[in-house]
Parts: C-alpha cells; sequence; structure tokens
C-alpha cells in the first residue's frame, strides 16, 4: 500500500511482502556487491598480513602499532570529505579514485616492508584514506542501484560477503602465506582495491550533484565543511537516527572494546586455553551470518525496536565473560551476539537509505562510519587501564549494562520504533 512521502525521504517504503525476483539476479547488484566485497577483503587482510610480516621478522611490532594507527587516522581524514564528495559528485567516480589510491598504496606498503617505515607509514595513510572516501560512497551507490522494496535483501547479502571473508579469510591468508611472502600479499590487496575501483557499474539513480553542475553558474558552490554541516543537519532530522547511532557507538566503544580486551584474558587465565578464544570469535562470525539470512527475509511490524533488541543482545558477550560459566556458554552467547548485531545492522542500513534524503545520504552515512569506528579505538585504548584499576569483572559488567540499556534507551525516541515515520510491514 502506497503511504505518503515525507519530506527529506525517498518517497517509497518499503510494505508489502519483499519482491520475489532475488536482487541476486540483477547484474548492475552483482557488480557492486563484488565489488564492495572485494574492498572489504582488503580493508580486513592488511592488518592480518602485517602481523604475518611481525611473525617473519619484517617489521617490528612498535612499527605495526605505528602503521595501523596511520591507517585509522586516514580513515577517520577521509570518510568525512569523501561523504561530502560521494554528495556532490557521481558516487561511482568517488568509489573508483578512493579506491584506487587504496590500490596504489599496497605496493609501497611493499616497497617499505624491511626498508623503511616512514614509508610504509605514509602508505598505510593513504590505504586507510581510500578505504574511508569509499565506506559513504559505497553506501549511497547501493541506494542508486538497487530499487527500495530490494534493498533489505540487497544489505543482508553484502553483509554475508563480509561476514563469510572474515570467516574463511585467515585459513586463505594462511594457506597463500605458506607459498608466498608478505610483500606479495600486500600486492594481492592492492588487486582486491583494483577490483574495487573497476567492477561496480553506475547507479541507475541519476546524482543529483551531476544536475547541479549542468545548471546555469549560480551561487558559488559551499565549502567541504558546509557540506559536511548541512549533512549533520539533515541527521538530525531524523530522531531515530541519531537514537540508533548513539546506541551503535555505546556497544562499539563500550562492549565490543571490553570483550576485545577482556576475551583473551579470560580464555587464558579461567580456561588455561586459546580455544575458548578462537571459538568465540568464530561463533561471533557464524552467528553474524545467521542474523543476515534472517533479515534477507524478516520485515518485522516494529522494525526499530527489533533492530535495537538485536543489538543490545551484544551484552551478552561482556555478561558470559564476567561470570564462571562452562566455556560452551561464552560461545553461545558470541553466537548471540553475532545474530543481533545483524539483526541491527541490515535495517539500520536499509533505513538510512530509505528515510535520508537522497542527496545528502553519502554525508549522513559518512557521520555513522565517523562516529562507530573512530570512538572504537578510544575505547580500544582505555580498557585495558581500566580493568587495571578496577578489575576485570567491574569492567565488564558497566559494559555489559550499556549495551543493554543504551539501546533500550533508544528505543524510547519518536520515531525509533519503525526506523522513520511509517511503519513496517510484518511478516511474523
Amino acid at each position: 500500500m502506497a503511504t505518503t512521502p515525507q519530506p527529506g525521504t525517498t518517497g517509497t517504503t518499503e510494505t508489502g511482502p519483499p519482491p520475489a525476483r532475488s536482487v541476486l539476479r540483477d547484474t548492475a547488484f552483482l557488480r557492486l556487491w563484488a565489488g564492495t566485497t572485494a574492498s572489504g577483503l582488503a580493508t580486513w587482510a592488511l592488518p592480518f598480513v602485517l602481523g604475518l610480516a611481525v611473525l617473519h621478522r619484517e617489521l617490528g611490532a612498535a612499527g605495526l602499532g605505528l602503521v595501523l594507527a596511520a591507517r585509522t587516522a586516514g580513515f577517520l581524514a577521509a570518510v568525512a570529505v569523501g561523504g561530502v564528495l560521494a554528495d556532490r559528485h557521481s558516487r561511482r567516480a568517488v568509489v573508483f579514485w578512493s579506491a584506487l589510491a587504496a590500490a596504489a598504496a599496497a605496493p609501497l606498503l611493499a616497497l617499505g616492508l624491511g626498508r623503511s617505515l616512514v614509508l610504509m607509514t605514509l602508505a598505510a595513510a593513504l590505504a586507510g584514506a581510500g578505504q574511508g572516501a569509499c565506506r559513504p560512497a559505497f553506501q549511497a551507490l547501493t541506494a542508486e542501484t538497487v530499487a527500495a522494496g530490494h534493498r533489505q535483501q540487497a544489505n543482508a547479502a553484502m553483509t554475508m560477503a563480509v561476514r563469510t571473508s572474515t570467516l574463511a579469510g585467515p585459513t586463505l591468508t594462511a594457506l597463500l602465506a605458506a607459498f608466498v611472502d608478505a610483500g606479495t600479499l600486500l600486492l594481492g590487496i592492492g588487486l582486491l582495491w583494483l577490483v574495487a575501483a573497476l567492477l561496480p557499474g553506475r547507479g541507475a539513480t541519476a546524482p543529483r550533484a551531476d544536475a547541479v553542475s549542468a545548471a546555469p553558474a549560480a551561487a558559488p558552490r559551499a565549502s567541504l565543511r558546509a557540506e559536511f554541516v548541512d549533512g549533520i543537519r539533515e541527521a538530525r532530522r531524523h530522531p531515530w537516527f541519531l537514537a540508533g547511532l548513539g546506541a551503535l557507538t555505546a556497544v562499539i566503544a563500550l562492549g565490543y572494546s571490553a570483550t576485545g580486551v577482556a576475551l583473551p584474558l579470560v580464555s587464558r587465565d579461567r580456561y588455561g586455553t586459546e580455544w575458548v578464544l578462537a571459538a568465540a570469535m568464530t561463533a561471533y562470525t557464524v552467528g553474524a551470518l545467521g542474523g543476515a539470512l534472517v533479515t534477507a527475509r524478516r520485515r518485522p511490524r516494529s522494525q526499530g525496536w527489533s533492530a535495537l533488541a538485536g543489538l543490545a543482545l551484544y551484552g551478552f558477550a561482556p555478561l558470559s565473560l564476567m561470570l564462571p560459566v562452562h566455556p560452551a556458554v561464552v560461545v553461545a552467547a558470541y553466537a548471540v551476539a553475532g545474530i543481533g548485531i545483524e539483526l541491527f545492522n541490515v535495517p539500520w542500513f536499509t533505513a538510512t537509505q530509505r528515510e535520508v534524503a537522497p542527496d545528502k545520504l553519502a554525508r549522513v552515512s559518512s557521520l555513522d562510519f565517523l562516529l562507530s569506528y573512530g570512538l572504537a579505538p578510544v575505547g580500544l585504548a582505555l580498557m585495558a587501564p581500566a580493568i587495571g584499576v578496577f578489575g576485570v569483572t567491574a569492567v565488564l559488567a558497566v559494559c555489559a549494562g550499556a549495551c543493554f540499556l543504551v539501546p533500550a534507551a533508544a528505543a524510547l525516541v519518536p520515531t525509533a520504533r519503525h526506523f522513520g515515520r511509517a511503519p513496517g510491514p510484518r511478516t511474523d
């Protein structure tokens, strides 16, 4: 049933059952999916390959920290700029140039490996900048490529590809490392970025910026800062978005950071084996795959409340680590957390693509990545000192409480129930 478009939305809502035709039969989407998957695999692979370089004594531990910090700094510096550029110009062009920059960084990293830490640091910053600039552009390009009724299925397919890469990537990389050195693997990462740059096609929806640039010259274009601030204003028009972003940031900066530090400690000190660490992380990824499968078809009536409840499920991960339970309970808790994170992610991305004004979508998406990714390193940096002062149990208790309570508080915000003004369809 059609609904009245709200100002600043795409004018469509996902009502009724999902379309019968699968988005996986759409060639344009498959090209975009493959390019996004290549970029995700390249993003994940870089720290793993650099870790192998440390094992082979081609890079020191301090050098590894510096290079990864430079990549994070490049990401944070470029993600906001990338969002503005993706709204100002063709999203396809922004994907191409940002992925090309990340591809160019790979041979520089290989050249500097074992020779110049300065060169590696600069190349890592370039790689991070390419990664950061392409993220909001990919998000907006998905909305241009995929029809509104298919977007939840498309976003589920995207996240399933990322999770599958995370699950199978370590084994594949370890196998390749038996035959080639770290420098060759870095060049392989560059090839993945080339795939990400070349494979996606132009979105079916004509970019608004092109129409603006074709119009007669009038007022001068606003600055990058002014256009980013305009994106913030658009985000503020959607209370559900601000509430959801606050909840997501809290779960990542507190819950995810706490478990990232505490899980290895608990695995070693309580259970005396690394098996719990490996099994829990694998269960989390498998759970996330299951969650993505569920969200590909599931359309609950109160979509926002369902998504926030899924996000709150991450609280079971730190809760399991603070209690003297059987290791199987820890593994099960991580599987539940993985399911929950995708019960949130897929509707969250879909609602953002549906509700945010199309010409500001990349900027709003960049704000999402900037806060959720940007505060994660801060949380990680603070967790170890906090555990040293207050103890692992107290820190885990606070973080578990935040994972449960902050999404619950976000659910009370107006429009949070449906992640927008219009109720979603029901399939239960």
